[in-house]
């Protein structure tokens, strides 16, 4: 059996890891997460292509041309979570199953976070456990027995 391939997005001001509000965040920068998705993708038997964009028009670009190339989508949406119908619409468009992730528990934070506009056409949302969200998506990946078209 071959790899599954996995498309992760990181969203807007995701870049910024390791020094942006690291009370909230945490002190692990973007680079450091990345490469702890690879280790655990690989001991997992994913393929993985990991992007990040502070651009909603190349996040929408990506999850498009996502079908015939990637089985899975994990996307930290960042602060386009609630509100870009046009990343919703593209994840919906695409059939291809997605998993949202958030480092930080949106739900104990301000009101305005608690809302995804993404979540409703996910398979589920992970967030609270800050980069092992990423992680916990990867295995969540890895143990689903369900075939999903891609």
């Amino acid at each position: 059996m071959g790899k599954i391939p996995v498309l992760v997005i990181h969203g807007p001001n995701l870049n910024l890891l390791g020094t942006r509000e690291p009370d909230i965040y945490g002190t692990t920068s973007l680079d450091e997460i990345n490469t702890s998705i690879y280790d655990l993708g690989k001991e997992l038997g994913l393929g993985l292509e990991i992007i990040q964009s502070n651009h909603e028009g190349q996040i929408i670009d990506a999850v498009q041309q996502a079908p015939g190339v990637y089985q899975w989508i994990v996307i930290n949406p960042g602060a386009f979570t609630h509100y870009s119908y046009g990343i919703r619409d593209a994840i919906a468009g695409t059939a291809i199953p997605a998993i949202e992730v958030h480092l930080s528990n949106l739900h104990n934070r301000e009101e305005f976070r608690r809302q995804s506009v993404i979540a409703p056409v996910c398979v589920g949302q992970i967030s609270g456990f800050g980069y092992k969200s990423y992680l916990l998506a990867l295995h969540a990946i890895a143990g689903n027995t369900v075939e999903h078209k891609g």
